[in-house]
């Protein structure tokens, strides 16, 4: 997986303690290796990371590794942001975006 710099992986075994137990607004990005668009998004998840890390917490989920997380919250596209607060998702968003849209969309939930 391409993996975005200060963004860490998490997993179906520890999607619960790191996203759902989180004290933090979390942004998930489900990302795959074969995905262009994936890629493409690493420098800005690991800006909105470094610039955003006392109000967020940004992970990435592989879906062709982990299949069970995917599945409950019914990811068909890469890459699915998601935005999970109190251990509930509150924002989904589909596709790649330049990094103030994304901030922009993520204004009233961090």
């Amino acid at each position: 997986m391409i993996r975005a710099a200060g963004v860490a992986e998490v997993t179906d075994a520890d999607f619960e303690a790191e996203v759902i137990g989180s004290e933090l607004p979390v942004l998930v990005e489900f990302t795959a290796d074969w995905c262009p668009p994936c890629r493409q998004m690493a420098p800005v998840l690991s800006a909105l990371a470094a610039e955003e890390s006392t109000r967020l917490k940004v992970v990435q989920l592989n879906v062709d590794t982990n299949p069970l997380t995917t599945n409950a919250y019914r990811v068909l596209s890469m890459p699915t942001f998601m935005v999970f607060r109190g251990g509930e998702p509150v924002r989904s968003m589909v596709g790649a975006r330049p990094k103030r849209r994304l901030l922009e969309e993520l204004s009233d939930v961090v």
